[in-house]
């Protein structure tokens, strides 16, 4: 009796390992995944901010909640069933989908890359815009409904990403590892947006608290105005962060893309020429290795933006 039951708890510690070694895997593959995906989740950072411009205060964290509740559907809903379903009946097809949005990734990122140095839309728009009065309801809607359409494109690449990251494993540890990505990135990408959001308020009333953050008095209201004063310029370089990570993921899933299709000379270049540069600086090998990298790629990205602008343009034109 007493063998038995030692040999039952036997199996139970066992089963346990097995579990807690997969809730191991499981974390550590989603975390690789997910810093795979690190260009569009800061894109995606420095994307969002813009979409509460012009409410009131108190109207920003719960547009911000609209369109994270909307991002979880996005990915949970919809993006993790067909990157499943795709993953079990076509998996030839990830490569050529990722490549895709990679095209995509440097097309929108290379988009605002000449908007910043041509400005025209705004100057197009603006007068309209300006003269018409629009329920401030429907605005938000529509704000919210444009920032989860604009989510859905970038949730999507992250999942193409994080699939493409997945080992061969069975289909529950993979919709357990997308789920576990999705969730992850979304909370974190929206929780870092609120604070950005929220900034330059808790900025503004440590500037005008005549006692200070605990006390401190003056340095605490200098604190607030430099807080009041820097997040324009905070937000100006997470934009341009975003999109030059959009450039330079976008061109670094192309060039992987190619290599997968067997056409590695591009891929074998530029590791050649940022392992060659490592070597020249032994102090920040790591570091130079991977700034090489990443600009060759962004090089390329910005190329196939560039040409791919005209052709978005004329074929989807009429659309956009």
């Amino acid at each position: 009796m007493s063998s038995g039951l030692l040999a039952l708890l036997d199996d139970v510690a066992s089963i346990a390992k097995v579990a807690a070694a997969s809730i191991d895997d499981v974390a550590a593959q989603a975390t690789k995944a997910g810093a795979k995906a690190a260009g569009v989740v800061i894109d995606d950072a420095a994307v969002t901010p813009r979409y509460v411009v012009g409410f009131t205060a108190k109207r920003e964290l719960p547009i911000i909640a609209k369109i994270t509740i909307g991002s979880l559907r996005n990915k949970l809903i919809f993006l993790l069933p067909a990157a499943l379903l795709l993953s079990w009946l076509a998996p030839w097809a990830i490569t050529p989908l990722l490549m895709i949005g990679g095209i995509y990734l440097c097309f929108e990122g290379t988009e605002k890359v000449l908007e910043a140095f041509f400005p025209h839309s705004e100057e197009k728009h603006g007068g309209a815009d300006a003269t018409e009065v629009i329920d401030p309801s429907r605005l938000e809607n529509e704000k919210v409904q444009g920032a989860i359409r604009t989510d859905f494109i970038l949730s999507a690449e992250i999942m193409a990403i994080t699939l493409a990251a997945i080992p061969s494993t069975n289909v529950p540890t993979q919709a357990l590892i997308l789920a576990v990505v999705g969730i992850g990135i979304t909370l974190g990408v929206y929780g870092v947006v609120a604070i950005i959001v929220k900034a330059d308020d808790f900025g503004l009333t440590l500037a005008s608290n005549d006692r200070g953050l605990l006390g401190l008095g003056s340095a605490s209201r200098a604190f607030g105005r430099g807080i009041v004063t820097g997040m324009p310029y905070f937000l100006k370089v997470l934009a341009a962060v975003g999109t030059a990570a959009m450039i330079w993921v976008g061109g670094g899933i192309l060039v992987h893309g190619l290599e997968t299709f067997g056409y590695g000379a591009p891929a074998h270049l530029i590791e050649a020429a940022a392992e060659k540069a490592g070597h020249s600086a032994p102090a920040a090998s790591g570091l130079v290795t991977f700034l090489i990298s990443a600009a060759a790629a962004g090089i390329i990205g910005l190329a196939v933006g560039l040409l791919a602008i005209p052709v978005v343009q004329k074929v989807f034109g009429r659309f956009l």
